[in-house]
């Protein structure tokens, strides 16, 4: 008899919690009938910790903000960086509220840094011209070398990054600017370089220079262009003007420093301007250079001083003036 009351027992336990199981189930299904009706699930979104609006599709949402923050090849833009990223949170926005993506992406970018890539050519390691694409870089460096340009060796293509875009040079104006002829420099074991060490050889008659030049220091002509005197054995290239040591050297005209230093070959210490058309002029055995390669110098300016280094036998300056190559006489043009 016991044993039958607490099966009674057991069994409405049962029943009741079944019936509240049910009820509970059917609580549920009716709270989110009610949710769905009147609610969407959807995601809020904060902004440095303020909520800026509601998304219902975040993935969309962010894939736009990544899209505008990376590379943009036609504007040179590498990437665009952003004060803040956003976070989501999932929650449930009433039906009769809007979501607001496109607010929410205009509040996230509206402070957006662009920052621009564009090719820098280097000479010497000094950034020379921009350029918007590697493409065009290699271009200027293939050309150049074609060209065998003297400072083909000193270039090189460098990518850069700025929030300033540079202004871009077009290929060929960098050609155009970049370009340096190779100037030849004689070896050889005399004082002067001979007339037939030269490429083209040298010219007895006046040439056309297309520029005036002045003389580029005071002082007595000791050797004339074309001598054979007794301390060489072959025609002087230049012409020979002795001065006390430390006289200032004058440009005899403008122009662009092509060398400057002493490699040993029997000059010294010299210097050779280019003038442009194929004109240049060397000022040779100097004994301090004030300039350097690549400087551009006006007619006048000082560009070293007298001295007798190299195989010289006193203080004075050798000057010489070639056209393409070929020394002419510089009594033609000065003194």
């Amino acid at each position: 008899m016991f044993n039958i009351n607490i099966l009674k027992k057991i069994a409405v336990t049962t029943r009741k919690s079944i019936k509240l199981l049910v009820l509970i189930f059917l609580s549920i299904i009716v709270l989110i009938g009610l949710v769905v009706l009147f609610y969407n699930p959807t995601y809020e979104v904060s902004l440095n910790g303020e909520v800026i609006g509601f998304t219902s599709d975040k993935s969309k949402l962010q894939e736009k903000i990544n899209n505008y923050t990376s590379e943009n090849e036609e504007e040179n833009i590498a990437f665009i960086q952003i004060d803040a990223i956003p976070t989501y949170k999932l929650c449930l926005l009433k039906k009769d509220v809007s979501t607001n993506d496109d607010e929410i992406f205009s509040k996230v970018t509206e402070n957006g840094t662009p920052y621009y890539k564009y090719y820098a050519i280097i000479e010497d390691k000094k950034e020379k011209f921009y350029l918007s694409s590697f493409k065009d870089a290699e271009k200027v460096i293939d050309q150049l070398e074609e060209k065998d340009s003297a400072n083909q060796d000193e270039l090189g293509i460098i990518e850069k990054y700025g929030k300033e875009l540079k202004k871009f040079t077009s290929v060929k104006k960098c050609v155009s600017e970049l370009y340096e002829e190779k100037v030849v420099i004689p070896t050889y074991s005399y004082s002067y370089a001979p007339a037939s060490n030269y490429s083209s050889g040298s010219s007895s008659s006046k040439v056309s220079l297309g520029i005036s030049m002045i003389n580029p220091v005071s002082g007595v002509i000791t050797s004339r262009y074309g001598s054979n005197d007794s301390v060489r054995d072959h025609s002087h290239s230049g012409l020979d003007i002795s001065a006390p040591g430390g006289t200032s050297i004058k440009a005899a005209a403008a122009g662009t420093v092509t060398f400057s230093g002493n490699p040993g070959d029997g000059y010294g210490n010299y210097v050779i301007i280019s003038h442009g058309n194929g004109i240049t002029t060397l000022y040779a055995h100097c004994n301090s250079l004030l300039v350097s390669k690549g400087q551009s110098i006006s007619q006048g300016e000082v560009i070293a001083t007298v001295g007798t280094t190299g195989n010289s036998t006193g203080n004075h300056l050798h000057f010489e003036i070639r056209k393409n190559g070929v020394t002419l006489n510089p009594q033609y043009y000065t003194y």
